[in-house]
């Protein structure tokens, strides 16, 4: 199955970039490692006239963490690269984590944690454990730079919330708190290299014992990744006990829509959200607690 015609078009500068996204609206793509946007193309899902290349602009492959502040991974930013980054490691584990595990070898050695956003798809491994983290999206247009919560910025499967003429120019994670750690757990029905049938993210900072903040992120039961504010609220100020892991992981089960597909039922993903939650709950609870001594 061959491509169809296409310009491709290198700018060297974000700004650029823009104004050619601005000019061009639909009918053209960004691509960054082109992991998705060429099988798309390849399998008639996406016909863009104009392919925009982001390889040719300085910067945007950078990795970099700021001790006051945070991390931030480029628009470039190899899969490998941040799965393997020492600093992520230490600091952002789940996040290096969900990169290792995003599909194969070769896809990781092209594909970008920013295109993986921006494809928007439901069952993204890279998004939950960003999401857990409260993380950010710098997004650059005509208009100039703004910043947009990853929570906000899905609109369904394949939609997101940019403008025309933006693109995303990298992702910013804060600091996780103190005593704080984050857990990222998914199965796949077919193969270690096939897309997740569900994930589950989960961050627990602990004070004292109990659970001062909690996140829990969902993904592949939902048009798009989400939260799953009710059980979050069930184990805010607790102790986390298993028991009560286990009644906050019933109810994100509840908070999700899964459909059947190819990959699982609409059963079968609903009972692996609540035991995947458990799971996740469970090694953050355990972690954090490991911080806080």
């Amino acid at each position: 199955m061959s491509l169809p015609k296409f310009e491709y078009i290198a700018p060297k500068t974000i700004q650029e970039a823009c104004e050619i996204l601005e000019k061009l609206g639909d009918e053209a793509k960004v691509m960054a490692g082109g992991t998705d946007l060429l099988i798309k193309m390849k399998h008639g899902a996406a016909g863009p006239k104009a392919v925009v290349g982001l390889r040719n602009i300085k910067g945007l492959s950078s990795i970099e963490f700021d001790p006051k502040s945070g991390l931030y991974i480029g628009a470039m930013a190899l899969l490998r690269d941040v799965a393997s980054h020492p600093t992520i490691q230490k600091i952002y584990p789940a996040v290096a984590y969900a990169a290792s595990q995003t599909a194969t070898v070769q896809i990781r050695n092209m594909g970008t944690v920013v295109g993986n956003i921006c494809n928007a798809a439901p069952s993204a491994d890279n998004i939950p454990p960003l999401m857990a983290l409260d993380a950010e999206l710098m997004v650059v247009g005509p208009k100039g730079e703004r910043r947009v919560a990853l929570k906000d910025f899905f609109k369904g499967p394949g939609q997101t919330s940019l403008k025309r003429g933006e693109l995303v120019s990298a992702v910013f994670v804060p600091l996780p708190p103190p005593n704080g750690a984050v857990s990222y757990k998914y199965i796949s029905q077919r193969s270690k290299v096939d897309i997740a049938a569900v994930c589950v993210a989960a961050m627990v900072a602990v004070d004292r014992g109990r659970a001062q903040k909690v996140r829990i992120v969902l993904g592949a039961v939902a048009p798009t990744p989400i939260r799953a504010k009710k059980a979050e609220q069930l184990l805010s100020g607790k102790k986390l006990s298993e028991q009560a892991i286990k009644k906050a992981s019933r109810q994100a089960s509840q908070e999700c829509s899964p459909i059947t597909d190819m990959r699982a039922s609409a059963e079968y993903r609903r009972t692996m959200v609540e035991v995947l939650t458990a799971r996740a709950l469970t090694e953050a609870r355990d972690l954090a607690c490991g911080k806080s001594g």
